[in-house]
Formats: C-alpha cells, structure tokens, sequence
C-alpha cells in the first residue's frame, strides 16, 4: 500500500481537500482483516526486539473529531502486543492538580519508556485544539502574560506550536520514534455514528450529551486541526491524515504505516559478548547435569 499520500511534512495541509474517503476501502472486508492480521503480527515481532534493547521507544499519536473510532483502532493493531512493553494514555481536561503546572507536564509522566510501545489517546494536542476553540479554559491555568481572553490569540498558538515542535525534537533525540494520526470523518458520518449509539441499546454507553455540545463547533474545530498540522508537521515527526469514515479500511492504512516505520527502525536482539556466552554454556551444562542426577 502508499501511504505517501497521506503523509505531511510541511505546511501543504488543506482540510477541505484531505477526503475522509477511500474508493478502495471497497475491496474484499476479508482481505482487508487479513492484512491488518499480517501487520500486527509484524508490529508484535518488531516489538519484542525493541524491548530486548531498551533503546528505542514508539509513541503513537491519536487525534480526531469524536466517533472516529480511536478506541477500537487502538484495540485492533496493538491486540497482539505483549502488555509488559506497551503502555496507553487517555488525556481528557486537566485536573486541578495538572493546571498548577505547565501543559507538558502531564505528558512526560505518561511517556512509554525506551523498549516500549506508548499510545496517546489525545495528546499535548489538545493544548492547542480545543483550546483554540474554546479560549476560556486557558483562563484556568493562571498563565503569566495571560490576563484577559483576548491573550489567547494567534501569537500565543504560535509559540505552543513551537513548544511541540521543540518538544518532539527532543523527544526524537532522545530514542523516541512519534507517530502522529489523525483519524479524518466527514461531518455526516459522524452523525451516523451518534445515532448508532444512541439507537443500539448496548452502545448507549458510549453516547455522551457532551458530543452533541461539541458538534456544534465542527468548523472551528477543522480549522483548529488544519492550523495545528500544518504548524507542526515537520521532515522527522510527520503528520499522518487518515480517511477514516470507514473503520476497517483506516485501521488498514495505520496498520501499514506504523508496521513499515518499525521495521525501518534498527532493531535487533542484543548480541552476546564472548563472557556471556561462556556463561550461557556454563549454565546449560549445569542444567543438563540435575536432569541426569534426577532420572
């Protein structure tokens, strides 16, 4: 599969033009499975010989508009990861606790360790997404040179988005491989997706008033999303817009990009020095001597 064409490096992202649509999400649903099933189990093997070394940490970034199906994408490609090397976050509004520091804060606590795999479900990106459209909440984190809401303009998003392009770097130079998606649903399909939850008894549970709150404020949030990839996709920590009104076909596409970015990755299970081995072959014999003495 290219994927290229999804992949942003620069300020070239035009919203209105990304479809949320692929006319060959049409092929075989079986077929389709099948490769996701393929490149899980290349994830899963790419995986164990990350954690082998410790040297190197995947963090996989989530965002999209809600109903776009972050959840069950997460559960589909990592289901066949080992729980020891993998780590998820959900990062909802911040705590009274978290508004007392800055915004980064919160995020370095919740970063996988070298050797693993790390998911944001929702990221620092919030930070400059729903802020952005509702400028208010900045108000709360008693910010220096944040006085009236009229400080939280274009100037003030400006130097977020260089906070996170700093950030990233940093995080890039220090063994981390990001992985940035943005699951893309057109307007409609969202629209489908609440009365799902709202007409199947049991996925009630996932329909929140909340979403209905926040629908109202889809084109500020589109252009929200535009701005903040198009300030921070960068040559290293790219952008990748997913069409994503159909489920499978989006697992698909992130299943693919995330398996060839691993792969490239230099991993390999440590070699044994000459001592190592000697000791390995001391305690093989031992072994293999109990068994005789046990017979």
């Amino acid at each position: 599969m290219d994927t290229k064409q999804y992949r942003f490096t620069k300020d070239d992202f035009d919203i209105r033009k990304a479809p949320t649509w692929v006319a060959d999400s049409a092929d075989q649903l079986d077929d389709i499975k099948a490769k996701i099933a393929a490149n899980v189990k290349r994830i899963k093997s790419a995986q164990r010989k990350m954690y082998a070394r410790h040297r190197y940490g995947v963090l996989v970034v989530f965002q999209a508009m809600d109903a776009a199906g972050k959840d069950s994408m997460i559960a589909h490609i990592f289901s066949g990861v080992n729980p020891v090397g993998f780590k998820i976050a959900n990062f909802k509004q911040p705590t009274s606790l978290e508004m007392q520091h800055d915004y980064l804060w919160r995020i370095n606590g919740a970063l996988p360790e070298r050797g693993s795999f790390g998911v944001f479900n929702r990221s620092y990106y919030e930070d400059v997404l729903v802020s952005r459209v509702h400028p208010e909440l900045i108000m709360k984190a008693n910010l220096p040179e944040v006085n009236t809401i009229l400080d939280v303009n274009k100037d003030f998003f400006e130097r977020r988005y260089e906070d996170i392009r700093q950030y990233e770097k940093y995080l890039s130079r220090n063994g981390y491989v990001i992985l940035k998606f943005f699951l893309h649903i057109s307007k409609d399909e969202q629209r489908k997706r609440f009365l799902s939850r709202i007409e199947t008894p049991r996925k009630n549970w996932k329909f929140s008033a909340a979403d209905i709150r926040e629908r109202k404020y889809w084109d500020k949030y589109q252009r929200a999303y535009d701005k903040a990839i198009n300030a921070t996709a960068t040559k290293k920590n790219p952008w990748y817009v997913i069409p994503s009104d159909d489920k499978w076909y989006s697992r698909l596409i992130v299943s693919d990009i995330i398996t060839k970015r691993v792969e490239k990755m230099p991993l390999a299970y440590p070699e044994m020095t000459p001592e190592q081995e000697g000791q390995l072959a001391e305690a093989h014999q031992i072994l293999l001597d109990e068994g005789k003495k046990n017979k």
